[in-house]
């Protein structure tokens, strides 16, 4: 196992039990770690720092740089960053979602998540306005997409 192997398993055996799901991770040649964190709950602070420290004691505890040539970071992927894993739109039903799909000749999608299944989503498509008027058919349209159908899907923030 190498020493990128042995870290990520750390994180994976940090976050066993939890609520707590890794989203993705990047490794720069300087020995950075950067683990993106979501949960089912929501990402708190505290259990970032929780998660950086039992990673940062378990190679600290495996000497697998003694010299402290380590950086550890964990954060949240963000609110504006796309959503990657069926889990995270299983948190996010009932949010409204910007979804670009991957036919370019179709245009994009707003509409609030209905569910969200191992291979696709159904949303409730949000009608366009058109100066200042609903669009002609202003009925409830529901569409099912398969997750191989989207290029990026990002929740929408409503104030």
């Amino acid at each position: 196992m190498t020493v990128q192997e042995q870290i990520v398993q750390y994180l994976y055996d940090t976050i066993e039990g939890s609520d707590c799901f890794l989203v993705d991770y990047k490794v720069k040649p300087t020995n950075n770690y950067k683990f993106y964190i979501d949960s089912d709950t929501g990402f708190t602070l505290e259990k970032c720092m929780k998660i950086n420290r039992a990673i940062r004691r378990k190679v600290e505890e495996a000497a697998l740089f003694p010299d402290g040539d380590i950086s550890i970071e964990v954060s949240s992927p963000g609110i504006d960053a796309p959503l990657k894993l069926v889990r995270q739109f299983q948190k996010n039903i009932g949010r409204k979602l910007e979804i670009e799909l991957l036919d370019v000749e179709s245009s994009g999608i707003i509409g609030k998540l209905l569910e969200a299944g191992e291979d696709e989503i159904k949303i409730e498509k949000t009608p366009i306005i058109r100066r200042g008027k609903k669009e002609a058919n202003s009925g409830i349209e529901i569409l099912t997409l398969k997750f191989d159908e989207i290029k990026t899907a990002t929740v929408l923030i409503e104030f």
